[in-house]
């Protein structure tokens, strides 16, 4: 047995001439958010599908809650819950009735699914709507009754794809936070989003898949990293000579300096953007002069993505 929640070792998977898996590989502990990032065919959805048990994979292996998903699909699907793009919901049905119906599926007795129904209402903030056809819901309300139906039996593991595709920022908002409380409660949660700032608000972990397999693995500090660190750029008077305060700031800092003529702006890349805007300030106020600006600039997991499969195109 694996004190992993998910384990997949190079799963492959054709489509004809596609490779919708070339190699996958994950790792995920139990409890966390796991956010699994790409473009559009990288293959993020097939990779769900195969921990799902919904596809048999051509090569690998992968275990979830500590089963074999090809020798012990059954047991994996008793400690799953799947939320996919598209709703999977009655709309003519009330909320109550949904989940109801949910729970009746997945083998519950009536009085336990109604149970069970009125306390996801309550989790998931939809008590007041209960009663009323899910047509009428909101796009956020839908997709958190969706999330309500994949924690009809508490799974050990729940798969999110790409759950806030087409929603407002209300709605994502909204999702965001059943998703946090879903977590907290225990439950591993993968979630597959090309939203890279959704991946950063969730995510403890996150892998970036490109052409079917990882290209990336970390924290969204640590990835941010690979694209270089903190940024911190100051904007001088331009009554003040330009290379000679970037001399004097670099050498109180003990980093390089780049200069820009034309907008008279010095920039440091740093380890410590923090650290390095105190010294900084302190330098400026030695030297008695007032910034026009003064930002630091970190990294964002827009320009890791980008970084990661420019990389990939030119392989």
């Amino acid at each position: 047995m694996t004190d992993n929640a998910l384990e997949a070792d190079g799963l492959r998977k054709r489509y004809g001439d596609l490779q919708a898996l070339d190699g996958f590989d994950l790792t995920v502990p139990p409890g966390v958010i796991h956010g699994l990032l790409g473009p559009n065919g990288a293959g993020k959805t097939t990779a769900v599908k195969a921990l799902a048990t919904l596809i048999r994979t051509d090569g690998g292996s992968a275990r979830v809650a500590g089963f074999d998903v090809r020798t012990q699909a059954r047991e994996v699907r008793r400690r799953i819950g799947l939320v996919g793009q598209n709703a999977a919901v009655d709309e003519i049905l009330g909320g109550r009735q949904n989940l109801v119906m949910f729970g009746r599926l997945f083998g519950l007795s009536t009085a336990a699914a109604r149970a069970r129904a009125d306390e996801l209402l309550d989790t998931f903030g939809l008590t007041g709507a209960a009663e009323r056809a899910v047509s009428t819901y909101s796009g956020g309300m839908r997709r958190r009754l969706d999330l309500a139906a994949g924690f009809i039996l508490t799974p050990a593991v729940l798969f999110l794809d790409e759950p806030t595709t087409g929603l407002d920022p209300r709605a994502r908002n909204e999702v965001w936070e059943s998703v946090r409380e879903i977590a907290a409660r225990g439950t591993t949660v993968l979630l597959t989003t090309q939203y890279l700032d959704e991946a950063d608000q969730l995510a403890a972990r996150i892998s970036v898949m490109n052409h079917g397999r990882v290209v990336a693995d970390g924290t969204p500090d640590e990835l941010k990293r690979q694209v270089g660190g903190d940024r911190v750029t100051v904007t001088v008077p331009r009554s003040e000579p330009l290379e000679a305060v970037a001399q004097r700031l670099a050498a109180a800092l003990g980093e390089a300096a780049v200069t820009d003529a034309d907008t008279h702006r010095v920039t440091f890349e740093v380890g410590a953007g923090v650290v390095a805007l105190a010294d900084i300030v302190r330098a400026l106020d030695q030297l008695g002069i007032a910034p026009e600006d003064l930002v630091l600039r970190r990294p964002t997991l827009d320009e890791v993505f980008l970084t990661l499969t420019d990389k990939e195109v030119a392989r």
